[in-house]
């Protein structure tokens, strides 16, 4: 999931929440939304693999 930040960056988050905290983990920050749907393409993968 990722989101706009004020800053003009992009942040990608987990999906689920993390338990510990309750809030979704921070899973880098980019500069441009393309860099962080490649990185997120990156995670899922390595999620399955």
């Amino acid at each position: 999931m990722i989101r706009k930040l004020k800053s003009g960056e992009y942040r990608l988050y987990s999906r689920k929440t993390d338990p510990k905290t309750g809030k979704r983990r921070n899973l880098g920050t980019f500069s441009s939304r393309e860099a962080a749907e490649k990185h997120e393409r990156e995670v899922a993968y390595f999620k399955r693999h």
